[in-house]
C-alpha cells in the first residue's frame, strides 16, 4: 500500500507541476489577437477580388470572393487583413444561402439580393455565423468586419430592440474571439459605450458628412482604431478633423472598388 500511495504522491506531484515525468504541460497559447491601432492607414475593397497593389498596412476585403492565397499574398507584403461577412442581412448571391430558413429573412434592406435577418433567433443564426467565421479564420485572415450590426434601428420587418441587437452583437463579437480573430464594431454609434468591450476597432462609413465622428473617441482613447471612409465629402471637408481625432480616413467610391483618397 505504502508504495502505491508513494507512485500516486509522485504522479499527482508530475501533474501539479505541468511538467512531468512522461507526462506532458498545457499547450502553449496561440498567438496573441491582432489589436490595430489608431492611424493605421487602410484599404477597403468589396466589389471583387483583392487588388493588392495599394500600399497601406492594413486591407479589409470580402471573405467569400478572395481565396487563402490572397490573404498569404497580403500577408507576405506585410499587411494585416480583413474579412468582410454580413451578419445583419441574408444575400442571395452567397454559397450558403439556403442554410438560412425563410423566417428569418425580413425586408429588403435597399441592397440588392439583401433582406434583414431576425436577430433575435440566436439558435438559428448562431451555427451559420460559426461557419462563416470559420472560413475567415482558415482563409488565414487577422479580423473579422462582421456587417449590418444595427439593424434594430432600421425597417427590417421585425420589432428588433437595441436589447436584441446588443444581444447579438456581443455573440457575433465572441465567435470571432474564439477563432484567434480581432473584431470591429461598424457604424452602430449608439450602442458604442455597452458595446466598446466587446470589439477590437471600428469601422464607420460617413460620420463626417452627418457630424457624428466625435462619437468613436471611445476608441480611440482605448488604444483601438477607428477605419472611416467618406463616399460624397472631398477630402479637404473632413481630413484635417480626422487627423484631429486621430481615425484612419479616406474617401471611396460607394461601389468600393480599388480607388481611394486618403488622408
Amino acid at each position: 500500500m505504502r508504495n502505491r500511495y508513494t507512485v500516486r504522491a509522485v504522479l499527482l506531484a508530475c501533474a501539479l507541476a505541468l511538467a512531468g515525468c512522461s507526462g506532458t504541460g498545457p499547450p502553449p497559447p496561440g498567438p496573441a489577437r491582432w489589436k490595430p491601432r489608431p492611424g493605421l492607414a487602410w484599404q477597403w475593397q468589396l466589389n471583387s477580388r483583392v487588388d493588392p497593389s495599394v500600399d497601406v498596412p492594413v486591407y479589409d476585403i470580402d471573405g467569400f470572393e478572395n481565396t487563402a492565397a490572397d490573404v498569404a499574398r497580403l500577408h507576405r507584403d506585410g499587411r494585416k487583413v480583413i474579412c468582410y461577412v454580413n451578419v445583419g442581412a441574408w444575400e442571395d448571391f452567397r454559397p450558403d444561402q439556403d442554410a438560412f430558413p425563410r423566417a428569418v429573412l425580413g425586408a429588403e434592406n435597399g441592397w440588392a439580393g439583401e433582406r434583414w435577418l431576425d436577430i433575435r433567433k440566436i439558435s438559428v443564426l448562431r451555427p451559420i455565423m460559426e461557419r462563416r467565421f470559420d472560413m475567415c479564420a482558415e482563409k488565414g485572415f487577422d479580423a473579422v468586419e462582421p456587417d449590418l450590426v444595427e439593424g434594430y434601428g432600421n425597417r427590417t420587418g421585425f420589432a428588433l430592440t437595441a436589447r436584441d441587437q446588443l444581444r447579438y452583437n456581443r455573440m457575433i463579437a465572441d465567435l470571432a474571439h474564439e477563432r484567434g480573430l480581432s473584431v470591429g464594431l461598424k457604424n452602430d454609434l449608439s450602442q458604442i459605450p455597452q458595446l466598446l468591450p466587446h470589439f477590437d476597432f471600428a469601422v464607420n462609413e460617413e460620420c463626417a458628412q452627418y457630424g457624428e465622428c466625435a462619437r468613436l473617441s471611445p476608441f480611440i482613447a482605448a488604444g483601438k482604431a477607428v477605419f472611416h471612409v467618406e463616399y460624397a465629402q472631398p477630402t479637404s471637408s473632413f481630413c484635417t478633423e480626422s487627423r484631429r481625432l486621430r481615425l484612419s480616413s479616406m474617401r471611396k467610391k460607394l461601389e468600393l472598388g480599388v480607388w481611394r483618397q486618403s488622408c
